[in-house]
């Protein structure tokens, strides 16, 4: 498999694209408002204590204080599998103290982020700091060297943990993490020496900082991604901005000069994610309908509770057996959910419902196939074997808002909800107001005023609904229409006096003036 990162960089915003074949497969986004800060450490001031949820609120100088839980307070100095910077790795279930006896309001603590701040969430906190370099990630708490699950070979854990051993200072516990394998004994002292030095730097600010402060700002998204995923088996990661160009350049000559040579700058005439035929994918990412090959497709519901994905067939109707049709279905669907996963970075709880199958071995396949893809998702994340009703559920690590959250904002027109009245729902509800206006106000002159499309709609579709009323009620009534209105909003008012009878309605109707 061909991996390939492309940076499209601009004073406004950062895009990383990574790709996978030429297909992409993460997108991370950071305009120049919003800043990550995921890694971040501060000295906080604990603003209050909630022994009924186990946690802490922190202030550490944002907007909204951070949430600490007490099972993020101390280390657990057991095996570890490495995580994606600003994560933690797996633990062994362990005692949880009881966060009254810790913590008290007032008491200043060193916190690092976990978790960007979402919707109305602060940003999730620990006390077990961790400090990734290029190869290892040193925790100030603990003693234990640990090497990431991904390296299996037996004599390279065994050996990593040696070199690491050789040049470990007393205190700190160590991770070895999965670009570390081969890593030379230089590398290691040079690893071990930076981040020595960085956690000296943070003991000795979180001891002079007044509360809150910022203590240590991680390194910017494009070095963090560098550091993170920049490895061995990427072919090449090609940028646009030659300032960042040689940024990036210069801190790999110093950790990775392996991979100096792969980093390259474009030189072409078109905008580099239209080159690379990115922004088409882009806009995909935005649709609720995702279409797959053969013709099948998802539907991608995320809510506030989860994320719901509906497997389809569409147009794919197979030349075998429905069975098999299913199946062929099923199979390219957990492929594609995987993906989409990653590419819109949807974290929490995801529901996924396959075309329900009669063969318990093909359901085995696809549960099989959407755990293989999912191998190559740097987020953490858990599937729950296929439920009573043929559900998959799952659960996805969230460090940051979605890329949903982060390219949109509710649509003003329906607030979010994806749907607007129907043109019948709101020519019925016009009627009935006319209606009552008419019974009320005893005016005999109206005008409805409502957006192009509502106004159209009742012209054409509802004249003899209106002029029932006005041989009803023995008034004129006439409709304007007004762009300026929301497709769910209208108005009436008196063409003699030009007063808004609605309002005059509401009134009236308040006060007891109905007759």
């Amino acid at each position: 498999m061909r991996k390939e990162i492309v940076i499209n960089s601009s004073p406004h915003e950062i895009r990383i694209a990574m790709l996978e074949d030429g297909e992409l497969v993460e997108l991370l986004v950071e305009g120049a408002d919003a800043k990550r800060i995921v890694g971040n450490v501060y000295k906080g001031k604990v603003t209050s204590v909630k022994p009924g949820l186990q946690a802490a609120f922190v202030d550490i100088g944002l907007e909204r204080a951070g949430f600490l839980h007490a099972s993020d307070l101390d280390h657990d100095d057991s095996e570890e599998e490495e995580a994606p910077a600003g994560g933690r790795g797996r633990r062994r279930q362990r005692h949880v103290p009881d966060i009254g006896t810790v913590l008290k309001v007032g008491d200043e603590i060193l916190v690092q982020v976990t978790k960007e701040p979402i919707s109305s969430k602060g940003p999730r906190l620990t006390a077990d700091i961790s400090l990734p370099g290029r190869y290892l990630v040193m925790m100030p708490k603990g003693r234990h060297v640990g090497v990431s699950r991904k390296i299996d070979d037996r004599r390279e854990r065994a050996r990593l943990k040696s070199l690491l051993n050789k040049y470990r200072p007393e205190e700190g516990a160590f991770i070895i993490r999965t670009a570390a394998t081969a890593m030379t004994e230089d590398a290691v002292k040079q690893d071990v020496t930076y981040l020595s030095e960085l956690l000296e730097k943070i003991s000795t600010g979180g001891r002079e900082a007044a509360a809150p402060a910022l203590v240590h700002e991680d390194v910017g998204m494009v070095v963090a991604l560098i550091r993170d995923i920049f490895k061995e088996d990427t072919a090449r990661l090609i940028i646009d901005d030659r300032d960042d160009f040689e940024r990036l350049r210069t801190y790999v000559t110093t950790f990775a000069p392996e991979l100096k040579n792969r980093i390259e700058i474009y030189k072409g005439d078109l905008p580099i994610f239209d080159h690379f035929e990115i922004e088409p994918e882009i806009k995909k990412t935005l649709d609720k309908r995702v279409w797959m090959k053969k013709g099948g497709y998802l539907i991608i519901e995320p809510t506030e509770a989860l994320v719901s994905i509906d497997v389809n067939t569409g147009r794919f109707t197979g030349r075998r057996n429905q069975e098999e049709t299913i199946l062929q279905t099923n199979m390219l669907a957990a492929r594609e959910v995987a993906r989409q996963l990653r590419l819109r970075d949807f974290g929490g709880i995801i529901v996924i419902d396959f075309i329900d199958m009669e063969s318990e071995a093909n359901k085995k396949k696809v549960f099989n196939e959407l755990k293989t893809h999912l191998k190559r998702d740097r987020a953490r994340h858990k599937v729950f074997q296929v439920s009573g009703l043929g559900l998959v559920e799952m659960s996805r690590q969230r460090v940051r808002p979605s890329l949903l959250s982060q390219l949109s904002d509710d649509c003003p027109y329906c607030t979010g909800t994806g749907k607007v009245l129907s043109m019948e729902t709101m020519s019925n509800r016009i009627e009935r107001l006319v209606h009552r206006i008419a019974i009320v106000t005893r005016e005999s002159r109206l005008q409805i005023q409502a957006n192009p499309v509502l106004a159209l709609y009742l012209l054409e579709e509802r004249p003899e609904q209106f002029r029932e009323l006005c041989r009803t009620f023995d008034i004129e009534l006439n409709v304007l229409d007004d762009a300026a209105l929301h497709i769910e909003e209208f108005r009436i008012v008196s063409l003699d006096s030009g007063k808004d009878l609605i309002a005059e309605f509401e009134k009236k109707a308040r006060s007891g003036g109905r007759r």
